[in-house]
């Protein structure tokens, strides 16, 4: 094995895991301040369950032989409990075992993702099943169909967007960004809107400094997320890590720009979510464009995903966070513009239109989009449905007005002098 793969991929996958806090910060600072706990902990808490299915069974269900040769699910008996890959492979550049773990982050942000839907007014113990069960249904099958790749000798069947379709994502567009966002459509569409939405005063964001630092270490963390999906250390890697460093520097700038034409002033809201939405729309696109395509689809992505975080009141669906506007609306952009900026100079290798390429690869990504999108959502609406109606998703009024962490966690993350000591157990209706 090559031991400069190796260390790359170990350091490559705890950025991954940094983006999990990361994350926390970068949603918890978008609260109010009765409600950045519990935001916290869905982050923390959803992660942790996948981190756990994936060990048991998840890695199995993404990257185990197709079954049936279908490319729509792995065989999830085939590395349940990843006792299988203890043994070393003298054939692999880095571990098996490395790669589980690399991956196994991929599923735990991208669950964490979702929460943002849901802030502020989903019980603790209904997302958490939901966590669970959103993964197992939707992330892992989707995860096999995207980037489980077939043997050369024919041995091990994959996915079939990878394998049969041909689509480009490198790391993660159609997993998990398009894939997080439009799961957080569907559940928002269930749980239903905040009291008081759209003018929720106790739901404000309560720290932009918070904001900014969470986005800067997510940032930090994607130079892993998408370099070290090139798994390996050399030039592919390197031409993706560059490509990220300036589609989110494009990102945020472009944001700022409309921002500055539209309201008058560049907002540090506004720059926080321009750089992550062009981090997301790189994120397919990291290893098939140049440093120049790279720029273009970064400030594309921001400046239509600053006007996309307008639909949820034009159309009426609470996404407290914003994660359909960045995540989703990000993820297609920069899917399907891999169709038109990608260049065979690139690592991936193929051409999109404006580098003579023709309209094939736009059709092959824009298949896929639709396919992840309609499955996500499907599936989403119908687990968000069957919570709903078994356990229920919302917490009170009461407990969503006066804020949900002393409802559901007995806590608050500042304390005044008015705020009891003692503030006893979480109410059992608001777990």
């Amino acid at each position: 094995m090559d031991s400069g793969n190796v260390a790359w991929i170990l350091a490559s996958a705890a950025l991954v895991c940094l983006m999990i806090p990361a994350l926390a910060l970068f949603y918890g600072g978008m609260v109010g301040s009765r409600r950045i706990l519990n935001m916290m902990m869905m982050c923390f808490g959803g992660a942790s369950l996948v981190a756990v299915l994936w060990a048991l069974f998840g890695y199995s269900m993404a990257f185990g032989n197709s079954v049936g040769g279908l490319g729509l699910i792995g065989d999830v008996a085939e590395y349940a409990g990843m006792g299988q890959l203890l043994a070393e492979d003298p054939a692999a550049s880095i571990p098996p075992i490395l790669f589980a773990a690399f991956q196994l982050f991929f599923a735990c942000v991208t669950t964490a993702l979702v929460a943002g839907a849901a802030a502020g007014r989903m019980k603790f113990g209904a997302w958490m099943i939901f966590a669970g069960v959103w993964a197992t249904l939707v992330y892992f099958p989707i995860a096999h169909w995207v980037f489980a790749f077939s043997s050369e000798d024919g041995s091990v069947v994959g996915g079939w967007i990878a394998n049969n379709l041909g689509a480009i994502d490198f790391a993660g567009g159609l997993a998990v960004h398009m894939n997080a966002g439009i799961a957080a459509l569907a559940l928002s569409l269930v749980l239903g809107r905040s009291h008081g939405w759209p003018k929720v005063e106790h739901a404000k964001p309560h720290s932009r400094p918070l904001v900014l630092v969470g986005a800067g270490l997510l940032w930090v963390g994607w130079f892993g997320f998408n370099s070290g999906s090139a798994l390996s250390a050399g030039q592919s890697a390197s031409v993706v890590f560059l490509n990220t460093a300036v589609a989110a520097s494009a990102g945020l700038l472009a944001w700022a720009l409309v921002e500055r034409i539209r309201n008058g002033a560049a907002t540090s809201m506004g720059a926080a979510s321009g750089l992550i939405s062009a981090l997301v729309a790189i994120t397919p696109a990291c290893g098939a464009v140049s440093p120049m395509g790279a720029l273009a689809i970064g400030a594309i992505a921001g400046a239509v995903c600053s006007l996309a975080i307008e639909l949820k009141f034009r159309l009426g669906f609470d996404d407290s966070l914003d994660v359909v506007g960045v995540h989703l609306i990000g993820g297609i952009l920069g899917t399907l513009l891999i169709g038109f900026f990608a260049t065979e100079d690139a690592p991936n290798g193929v051409s999109g239109l404006f580098y003579g390429g023709g309209f094939e690869l736009l059709g092959v990504q824009t298949l896929a989009t639709a396919a992840v999108l309609v499955y996500s959502f499907v599936v989403t609406w119908v687990i968000a449905q069957v919570i709903q109606r078994t356990v229920g998703l919302r917490i009170e009024q009461e407990d969503e007005l006066r804020g949900i962490d002393i409802a559901a966690h007995s806590e608050f993350a500042y304390l005044t002098d008015e705020d009891p000591v003692d503030l006893g157990a979480p109410r059992a209706q608001s777990l």
